[in-house]
């Protein structure tokens, strides 16, 4: 949770923020689970942050709260502090991994000391040797020390082993985390924060090598309609389905992520414009040729259509004014009767 939450919610008006959010969540119609309870919290802690926004935009629009918008928001929204919590948990189990070995590693250096100083005294005493009796104690004294060294790094050795297999277990449960957080629950594909992360990360190579680099949206046709005639178990059903599409065509270097309800994002690295319509056509087609059904039922739920706009980027444009041409050429497909492609560099310029 943000730190202002947080706070609150150890503090007096704990109980307060909590009445709070359980009667503006029954105001809006929003079921209590225990992640509508944590997204709401968020909401009303920080009502003027992202999370709060877009939660103010689906009330004030009267979408359906549904387990798909909750799952959709807490991917987006709340994985970073769920990954911080885990980051810690890791790295106490680190630290008291690397605690453990700079003990034995500081032990077994206090052997080698001591063991230098056993042979440094043997050497000494062996110049005075007179007799057979005298050699075979300095001897017995180097075989036991020789051993109790031996022993020690054996112990150091397999301590090292160990800790060596936790690490790269964590690191791969972190690797995992940081997957999960950046996917979308729903669909599979990239989230909302990996695809802002991708695409500046692209503009920057884009820069850099001077390569080309295209941005494209795709939004399913008519969605609200289909989810108010059958229901979002089948809407998520449809956007699993066009997800799957999608994802196939999206291979890398290129990346698709959900950018939001039904709404999809591509990015094209070194791509050019037939290209990418291409890839876009294909992805439209396939999704129409379709006759959907419901798993639940098996009725006929008819054909879903998607309509998508694409944008070359410019030198030098931010990721914010490459987003904003690509929507546009979204919208001039849905005003040009949907079910098709359309180009940010086809439209006049006042668009």
């Amino acid at each position: 949770m943000t730190a202002s939450v947080d706070t609150a919610l150890r503090g007096p008006e704990a109980f307060s923020l909590s009445r709070r959010v359980i009667d503006e969540m029954e105001s809006a119609g929003v079921w209590p689970t225990p992640l509508n309870f944590e997204l709401w919290l968020h909401y009303l802690g920080d009502p003027e942050g992202a999370l709060g926004r877009e939660i103010r935009r689906i009330v004030d629009a009267n979408e359906p709260f549904s387990e798909a918008v909750a799952d959709m928001l807490a991917a987006e929204y709340l994985p970073r502090g769920r990954l911080t919590e885990e980051i810690r948990d890791a790295g106490r189990v680190l630290d008291r991994e690397l605690h453990s070995v700079s003990e034995a590693i500081a032990k077994a250096h206090r052997s080698q000391t001591a063991y230098g100083q056993t042979l440094d005294k043997a050497s000494a005493r062996m110049d005075g040797v007179e007799g057979g009796e005298q050699l075979q104690t300095i001897v017995s004294g180097l075989t036991a020390a020789t051993r109790k060294i031996q022993r020690e790094n054996e112990t150091l050795e397999k301590r090292l082993e160990v800790s060596t297999r936790e690490v790269a277990r964590l690191r791969e449960h972190l690797e995992q985390v940081r997957r999960d957080a950046l996917t979308d629950a729903l669909t599979n594909l990239s989230n909302r924060k990996a695809f802002d992360e991708q695409l500046v990360a692209a503009c920057e190579a884009a820069d850099a090598e001077g390569e080309a680099l295209t941005l494209a949206v795709l939004d399913i046709d008519h969605f609200k309609r289909f989810n108010d005639n059958w229901g979002h178990q089948t809407g998520d059903q449809v956007l699993r389905y066009v997800a799957s599409v999608i994802g196939r065509v999206a291979g890398a270097p290129r990346m698709a992520a959900r950018f939001g309800g039904e709404e999809f994002a591509m990015i094209f690295p070194r791509e050019r414009a037939d290209q990418v319509r291409t890839a876009l056509e294909a992805v439209r087609r396939e999704i129409a040729s379709r006759s959907l059904r419901r798993r639940s039922t098996n009725d006929d739920l008819g054909v879903v259509t998607i309509s998508a706009g694409f944008a070359i980027r410019r030198p030098g444009e931010t990721p914010t004014l490459l987003l904003e041409r690509a929507d546009t050429a979204l919208y001039a497909s849905k005003h040009a009767g949907r079910n098709r492609v359309s180009s940010a560099e086809d439209l006049p310029r006042a668009a």
